[in-house]
């Protein structure tokens, strides 16, 4: 049998399979089967290889080349220049937002150099639904070790020593909660993975799933053998086929090696997996209304105390953590609690993966240590904001997050400097909004995301979140008082001291935050009825410009309400009064001839 010469990588994450990876990997393979290359080059589709804007992504190795927007054709062309000649296709290399084009290996691409992967180090590296890959990147030998060489107490010394806090978004000690379910009385008891990734924007655990799932399989197990569990369950929302594909098959491979069901390793212990597909409430991201929701009841929270270590899953015991602060847990008991401890600042140890998304140049997955400065993250990593223009804000934490200013992008990512300027870490999810963006809508439309998903359980979420909504709708069409603003503050302070669960608690901060902040794109909204940023529709008009319209009639031709007239070759004009502002003729013109102002 022929010896394989090369190996190409695809990425077969979830943008990438959007971008057209399927198409990509078929032209490959058929070019390399119509140069009878297919024996002597080994394609392997990978999970998320991080920078999603660039996708398809295929690397080619033993060279380490980073080919980036990968079509088929580009495929055809790879496969006959690279891979049957060796004459690398500079069309298709790595190029930087300011045109930069080089021949280098992804691990010297700026977007990678600054990262420091431990819950991702296997994603876009090994095939996901190949144990053996797995394997050789030292999978399941954390397990073989808590299983033969370490106790209980020892593993959860570890995890103190690693001062690893739960990347679900409320920051738990979590060697504090392993230990509580181990000493918790009762029996049976439970891991739960909380796969209930829903804030807008994140995908960090979505990835991990679809590019490492035995990093989660072989956690949980490991969590299972230290608070005497035999069972396990994933929630993961019904959203992520792709996810919960890979990870039944990790599962279905892990029982034939071994590593899941009876007598584990040859040992005496016993541990098997379940998923569980939730309904996508967002809700149950919150443990106690997924644990609900397991059980087949309504998915809405239950008053704490009890906590789930001692009275969760039926009634039991239960260990609750997210995606990835399982996939932390192999390399912290191989390398030890210390190694990891070696990354982040005090209170914030480690390293955290974020999603960027938004008015950012390099969209996609970023793992760097915890106390990275978010200017660090969006301009060195994230690569800045397109076409020129200034960053206004950041919003961190999801929809229950807060807005940060340009003023405050020095600050180190920690649990404490975010909560100091009113937002939170979350799951690391973050959306980069650029000076077009009106920070009134942006409190508006996560506001509307929190109002519908609320479950209505206790009236300051359901009814006074509905409340604040309605006011920055008056606000954001010129209707707005002082006396809203007012009202707002004072509701929005109201709703996070009384709500029942951290839903409702974290609700008002994306219009908590951007009333500290910005002010006065409040003011401007209710005393001049105006947009500083032309976002809000009602406070905002498209005109034409005579001196620049040429007549070439592309506008006209994609209104959508027939609101522009004109001949070709002539003027046009819009009429206010059918214009529904979709803004489709602005990204038509191509000379600048339209823009928005205020009436």
């Amino acid at each position: 049998m022929p010896v394989v010469e090369s190996t190409v990588l695809i990425c077969a994450g979830g943008a990438c399979i959007s971008a057209g990876e399927k198409s990509t990997k078929q032209a490959l393979e058929e070019k390399l089967r119509e140069y009878a290359l297919d024996g002597v080059v080994r394609v392997v589709e990978t999970g998320c290889m991080a920078a999603c804007d660039l996708g398809p992504i295929v690397v080619v190795y033993p060279e380490g080349v980073f080919y980036q927007k990968v079509t088929s054709e580009a495929a055809r062309t790879i496969a006959e220049e690279h891979l049957l000649k060796g004459r690398v296709v500079d069309d298709y290399l790595y190029k930087s937002a300011e045109g930069d084009l080089r021949r280098r290996p992804q691990e010297e691409i700026p977007f990678f150099t600054k990262q420091v992967k431990v819950a991702t180090r296997n994603l876009g590296v090994i095939d996901p639904l190949d144990i053996d890959e797995y394997i050789a990147r030292d999978g399941y030998f954390a397990l073989n070790k808590v299983l033969t060489e370490m106790t209980a107490d020892e593993v959860i010394k570890q995890l103190k020593e690693s001062a690893l806090r739960g990347r679900g978004g409320a920051g738990f000690p979590t060697h504090l909660k392993w230990d509580f379910s181990r000493k918790a009385e009762g029996n049976p008891k439970y891991v739960i993975c909380n796969a209930d990734e829903g804030d807008p924007g994140a995908f960090m655990d979505r990835a991990i799933l679809e590019g490492d799932p035995h990093s989660v399989v072989e956690a949980m197990t490991i969590a299972g053998k230290v608070i005497g569990a035999e069972r396990g369950y994933v929630y993961c929302r019904a959203e992520y086929p792709l996810a919960i594909d890979r990870l039944n098959t990790a599962i279905e491979r892990a029982r034939e090696y071994g590593f899941l069901g009876e007598n584990i390793m040859d040992s005496s212990f016993s541990f098997d997996i379940e998923i569980r597909i939730g309904a996508g409430a967002f809700v149950c991201g919150e443990e106690t209304a997924l644990i609900n929701s397991i059980e087949g009841k309504r998915g809405i929270p239950k008053v704490k105390p009890p906590f789930p270590a001692t009275n969760g899953l039926w009634g039991k015991p239960t260990l609750l953590n997210n995606v990835e602060t399982f996939a932390n847990i192999p390399q912290i008991l191989l390398k030890g609690g210390k190694w990891f401890s070696r990354f982040g600042v005090e209170g914030s140890r480690g390293t955290k993966v974020f999603a960027l998304a938004g008015k950012i140049n390099n969209t996609g997955l970023v793992e760097v240590p915890m106390g990275t400065s978010l200017r660090e993250l969006i301009f060195d990593i994230g690569g800045g904001i397109p076409g020129g223009k200034q960053l206004k804000a950041v919003q961190t934490g999801g929809p229950s997050g807060g807005c940060i200013p340009l003023e405050h992008m020095d600050t180190p990512i920690t649990y404490d400097a975010l909560t100091e300027l009113g937002t939170i870490l979350g799951s690391g999810g973050m959306v980069v909004m650029d000076e077009d963006d009106c920070m009134v809508d942006v409190a508006k439309f996560f506001l509307e995301f929190t109002v519908d998903e609320s479950c209505g359980q206790c009236t300051p979420c359901r009814d006074g979140t509905r409340q604040m909504l309605n006011m920055l709708e008056k606000i954001t069409v010129g209707e707005g008082s002082e006396e809203d603003l007012e009202a707002l503050k004072e509701l929005g302070e109201h709703i996070m001291k009384t709500s029942l669960c951290g839903l409702g608690q974290t609700a008002p901060q994306p219009v908590v935050s951007t009333m500290r902040f910005f002010w006065e794109e409040y003011l401007a909204h209710v005393h001049e009825s105006k947009c500083p940023a032309k976002r809000c529709k009602s406070l905002t008009r498209i005109v034409i410009r005579e001196e620049k319209c040429v007549g070439c009639t592309a506008c006209a031709r994609v209104c959508p309400v027939d609101a522009i007239s004109g001949v070709i070759k002539e003027k046009h004009t819009i009429d206010p009064e059918i214009c529904t502002r979709c803004g489709a003729c602005l990204e038509v013109c191509r000379f600048d001839a339209i823009s928005k102002v205020s009436p």
